[in-house]
């Protein structure tokens, strides 16, 4: 069995949890079948029955809006990767970048079509300020590649309720496996010179707790929401933003300037806006109190994972695929977001700002609390989430298609 995999993110070019996904999902699924990546970008690697690829926009300029150049890149990468022609049994495409690639593949080489749907296009009505009528195309692009896969994986039981609901699916052809963690990367482990040389680095003071956060600059992640938090919590901890890859000017400027606004009445807020060395983010975890994620939508939240994996308990949203990884009273707190894109309460948006807040404090003024959540994150995450069986999963779904059943029993 070989098989293709089409992401617009892979190392060292990453910036979400879909690219996160795929580099340690063909990894995994390199060890016991051949499997090829194509991506958006330069790389180039062979090792063992892997093989990377990366794809450059080279030939291709633009004559037309900021906004529609993204779509317009897809389109082209996706040209690209039938262009350079297939030999593999099975294409498996992630994120809405991939799927023109994966349609044109699926027809021109007659292969069947898998789908993995880390989010849904119109759950980001948002997104419309960065793509303007590109938005209009990631969602039709979607809409066509789902209806046209041969099965559909979704990243969480909330994620295969929007895809029946928004998508009109037959339930059959999608499948859930949830994202995975590396158990040996993200490990607790105890204070050692690497971690706090790591955490100098970036200004923290290793020598007090600190709040962290992770996430792109996008309306997505909540963040504006967390600065108003932030001025309800213990001034006595620190608060790392590790914030960066902003959808849009506009959004780069607010968050900006809320950031600012933090730090003329709150020392002990460090705002981390560049490229942070994997190394680095682990040790960041592994340094954190407490972890947050404030999301307004989330069809997975693999940071989350990430944070239980290294032993820290999750104040977070419960919103989407959260509510599957982050048990609350258990591994953190869920804070109920009752709040969508088309509907705006401002006595429920305070509500859950001053929630978010409260929490945070209750964990941070609770080390013991916090350390057995902290411990129980770590359990929960061995138990379900290893890489392991994401793949094995992965794989066996693979074998049900290449068989003619788009269904794991």
């Amino acid at each position: 069995m070989k098989i293709l995999l089409l992401t617009k993110e892979y190392p060292p070019y990453i910036y979400g949890g879909a690219g996160i996904h795929v580099q340690y999902l063909s990894s995994e699924l390199a060890k016991s079948i051949s499997v090829e990546v194509r991506c958006f970008g330069d790389q180039c690697l062979q090792k063992e029955q892997l093989l990377v690829h990366g794809f450059s926009k080279a030939g291709l300029s633009f004559n037309c809006a900021e906004q529609l150049q993204s779509p317009l890149d897809a389109a082209w990468r996706g040209i690209q990767f039938s262009a350079a022609g297939i030999d593999a049994d099975l294409l498996h495409c992630h994120t809405w970048y991939t799927y023109l690639g994966g349609i044109m593949a699926k027809q021109l080489y007659g292969i069947p079509l898998v789908i993995t749907v880390h989010s849904l296009e119109p759950l980001r009505p948002w997104k419309r300020e960065q793509l303007k009528g590109g938005y209009d195309y990631s969602c039709w692009i979607e809409q066509q590649a789902l209806s046209m896969a041969d099965a559909i994986i979704a990243v969480s039981e909330e994620t295969k309720s929007d895809l029946l609901s928004y998508m009109k699916l037959p339930h059959e052809r999608i499948t859930v496996i949830h994202n995975g963690i590396d158990l040996e990367e993200y490990a607790p482990r105890g204070k050692n010179s690497s971690q706090n040389s790591s955490l100098r680095k970036y200004g923290i003071d290793t020598e007090k707790p600190y709040l962290l956060f992770v996430g792109r600059i996008t309306r997505q992640k909540g963040i504006l929401h967390l600065m108003r938090a932030i001025e309800q919590m213990d001034p006595h901890f620190q608060i790392v933003l590790c914030a960066s890859a902003p959808d849009t000017p506009e959004i780069a400027a607010e968050v900006k300037n809320a950031i600012a606004k933090v730090q003329e009445h709150r020392s002990g807020v460090i705002w981390i806006r560049d490229f942070i060395e994997h190394s680095d983010m682990v040790e960041l975890y592994l340094g954190a109190t407490v972890f947050i994620c404030p999301s307004i939508y989330e069809s997975f939240g693999i940071i989350n994972l990430e944070a239980m994996a290294c032993g820290v308990p999750v104040v977070a949203s419960a919103v989407g695929g959260i509510k599957e990884v982050v048990v609350d009273g258990v591994t953190g707190f869920l804070i109920p977001y009752e709040l969508s894109a088309h509907h705006s309460d401002p006595l429920l948006l305070e509500k859950f700002i001053h929630e978010l807040a409260a929490r945070v404090n209750q964990l941070m003024a609770n080390p013991a609390l916090a350390s057995s959540m902290g411990a129980a994150g770590r359990q929960r995450a061995e138990k379900y989430f290893s890489w392991t069986t994401i793949a094995e999963k992965t794989k066996q779904l693979y074998t049900q298609v290449l068989q003619g059943s788009a269904h794991v029993h």
